[in-house]
C-alpha cells in the first residue's frame, strides 16, 4: 500500500471535519461519484460515511482524506487512470 504523502497532491481544504470535506466537494465540483467506505483509490482506503463523494476534474481526482491525529482534508491528486476507473466503476 502506498502512502498519500508519497503522491504529488494539493490541499484544497485543510484540517476540518469529514462532513465539511463532503460539503466542499459537492459545492465545488460537477462530476461527483459516491463510493462506499473503504473504497480503494491511489492504493489508499477512504474513511467516511457510507456514501463518500469523490470528484473528477479533468485528470485530477478530488478526495476527502482522513489523516489520523490531524483531521480531514480535501486533496486534489493527478490521476488519469484513477479517474477513468472511477467513471467505469461508479455512477454519479
Amino acid at each position: 500500500m502506498s502512502c498519500i504523502d508519497e503522491l504529488d497532491y494539493e490541499i484544497l481544504l485543510p484540517a476540518t471535519s469529514i462532513k465539511d470535506c463532503a460539503d466542499y466537494i459537492k459545492r465545488n465540483f460537477k462530476e461527483i461519484y459516491y463510493v462506499r467506505q473503504g473504497y480503494r483509490i491511489f492504493d489508499t482506503y477512504l474513511i467516511g460515511s457510507s456514501s463518500i463523494p469523490v470528484a473528477v476534474d479533468g485528470d485530477y481526482v478530488i478526495i476527502p482524506y482522513v489523516k489520523p491525529c490531524h483531521g480531514s482534508f480535501v486533496l486534489k491528486i493527478k490521476g488519469k487512470m484513477e479517474s477513468k476507473r472511477l467513471r467505469a466503476e461508479n455512477t454519479k
